[in-house]
């Protein structure tokens, strides 16, 4: 059993995919895309990928990969804790360049412009990438802002720990599937579902209609976002998580209620949540 994963080895997503496949062989891949494209050609059985922050919002590569291939179904969520550590070569504490993933970046802002208002800050492919770079380069006043599992692996400092502008940084991934796989470990009961929905026509009152077969089942919505169609300005598809431990029949006759009005729905799930106490 194979299963790819958001890479490389170390990052958050590696972790992720740790925590819940212990005995299948974890493939790492450059990025989302062709992860996601790794399961859509069935060169693994199963992928894990980023799909919301806590703080920086939705993983826009992820949602609109899944929209727009199509055939591909989410089997379950991971939501890991998110520690930031700010990494230096041994002995090194002199600083002018701090280089991370954008969102890793985005996360410490604070605490960077307090500590270390005048460094460079460079975005690059992943945390572990850049904290890879600094273990090769001793010589440059270089910081990394990576995971403690990072800094064992490469042999780095830990400058500064927990740099994350919250304390409750979270990240949400999500394990994916094509659409007729079932998956091979258990993480308890179906408790959340996702949908993508096309509205019918662009006039008022369409997505109040839409939301409508929801709000008056009291079917709890638990996220809604608009995504560009990539057609022409203007024209969007929604995203919807909901809390499914509810009547699931009222859940199906909401869906046949929006199919009625004209809306276009793909589910793109029901799934079980597992939360990770610790990163």
């Amino acid at each position: 059993m194979k299963v790819g994963y958001l890479g490389p080895k170390n990052s958050f997503t590696d972790q992720a995919a740790q925590s819940c496949f212990k005995k299948e062989d974890l493939l790492p891949y450059q990025t989302i895309v062709s992860c996601i494209q790794a399961v859509h050609s069935g060169a693994v059985n199963f992928a894990m990928i980023p799909i919301e922050n806590s703080l920086e919002g939705s993983v826009n590569d992820s949602i609109d990969r899944l929209f727009h291939l199509g055939g591909l179904k989410v089997l379950g969520e991971i939501v890991l804790p998110i520690h930031q550590q700010l990494l230096v070569s041994p002995g090194n504490t002199l600083i002018d360049k701090v280089l991370s993933h954008p969102q890793a970046l985005a996360q410490s802002q604070q605490f960077l412009t307090d500590h270390y208002p005048d460094c460079l800050l460079e975005a690059v492919s992943s945390t572990t990438y850049a904290a890879q770079y600094v273990a090769n380069h001793p010589e440059e006043k270089i910081a990394a802002i990576a995971s403690k599992k990072a800094a064992k692996e490469y042999g780095l400092t830990i400058l500064s720990e927990d740099i994350q502008d919250n304390a409750l940084n979270q990240t949400r991934f999500w394990i994916i599937g094509l659409i007729d796989s079932q998956l091979t470990i258990d993480l308890g009961n179906k408790t959340k579902a996702t949908l993508f929905i096309r509205l019918p026509k662009n006039a008022p009152g369409s997505l109040h209609q839409i939301l409508a077969a929801f709000a008056w089942r009291h079917l709890d919505l638990s996220k809604i976002e608009s995504r560009p169609l990539k057609t022409h300005l203007g024209q969007y598809f929604f995203v919807l998580d909901l809390l499914i431990n509810q009547n699931e029949k009222l859940f199906e006759n909401a869906l046949e209620e929006i199919r009625l009005l004209g809306g276009v729905v793909t589910e793109l799930g029901s799934y079980p949540v597992t939360v990770i106490k610790e990163s």
